[in-house]
């Protein structure tokens, strides 16, 4: 498999999975959910990540969770599941969940906490390429796995036979461009930035787009990428431009956040918006009602009506 092996591109968002207020998996929230991405133009959506809570649900609960999501998937929108875990053995598991339920691909992030090397995390990424048979990205998330792999890292990667991309949210961009440009030719590489910087790279035609976070603006993110296809620079930085404004009101640049928990403000700002996201799960607390204000009062600066929240 290589970068051809898909044709993956534009923004691919980490969805959040919907709870009920008890804790349960609400899996006709997400059709709901997933639909209304798929009515916006999102061009895909990825399952169990970070913002989808996969540190709080069950080997079982994440199958049934890609046994739902696959009922969305189509050559037009695809959908990967994240399968991230403490060990290969936790991620075949969920890898094979992710093929046999027919999703179009996974995600997977070196092991989390342990902080790995860099021979431990190829033999990690190869068991898993070596069980299983479907696509896969790297996912290089330095502040949630306290390990930065550089080019020469991911470059290894990338000879695995079932990896086709690379997510890379390395907080060093110099880093980023490194690997973009060193191995664009062999994966497709996401996490272009939705700027005039991002806009120009994607127009001369390096990146493949960005998998981020939560698709709370529908289809103004999507438009960033079908702007920059058409060649309509101007339209792709004013569509970026909204992105800034909710990441500089609710994140910290190295992704971190201002208050509360990220899933709680995705998923409290996509209720908001009458989308049926659901509540989080513990350990996480939901958001208080200063901070809920803070979400619906960026939502308002975007020009986003929102809806009272009857379900709380």
């Amino acid at each position: 498999m290589d970068r051809n092996t898909v044709d993956w591109r534009g923004y691919i968002p980490a969805v959040t999975t919907p709870f009920t207020r008890d804790g349960a998996l609400d899996l006709d929230a997400l059709h709901v959910q997933v639909a209304w991405l798929a009515d916006e133009g999102i061009q895909g959506t990825i399952l169990a990540g970070t913002s989808g809570e996969w540190f709080s649900m069950s080997a079982r609960e994440r199958a049934d969770l890609f046994a739902a999501g696959a009922e969305h998937r189509s050559g037009a929108f695809p959908v990967l599941g994240a399968c991230n875990a403490f060990t290969p053995d936790e991620a075949i598991t969920h890898a094979r969940a992710a093929q046999a339920a027919g999703l179009d691909g996974i995600l997977l992030t070196p092991p989390p906490y342990i902080v790995p090397n860099g021979k431990e995390i190829v033999a990690f990424y190869r068991a898993v390429s070596d069980a299983t048979d479907i696509p896969m990205t790297v996912y290089n998330w330095p502040r949630g796995c306290v390990v930065d792999m550089d080019v020469d890292l991911l470059g290894e990667l990338a000879q695995l036979e079932n990896v086709v991309a690379i997510k890379n949210s390395t907080g060093d961009f110099a880093s980023f461009l490194a690997g973009m440009y060193a191995l664009e030719d062999q994966v497709r590489y996401f996490g272009l930035p939705t700027n005039a910087l991002g806009a120009d790279l994607a127009i001369l035609g390096h990146g493949d787009g960005l998998m981020g976070t939560g698709g709370i603006l529908g289809r103004d993110q999507a438009d960033f990428w079908n702007a920059v296809d058409a060649g309509d620079r101007e339209r792709a930085i004013r569509l970026g431009e909204k992105d800034r404004v909710y990441m500089n009101a609710w994140f910290r640049p190295d992704y971190g956040v201002q208050f509360g928990n990220q899933q709680a403000i995705i998923k409290t700002a996509l209720r908001l918006r009458g989308i049926p996201a659901g509540f989080v799960r513990s350990p996480l607390l939901e958001l208080t009602g200063d901070e809920v204000a803070r979400v619906e009062a960026t939502l308002h600066e975007l020009g986003i009506e929102t809806v009272a929240l009857n379900d709380d």
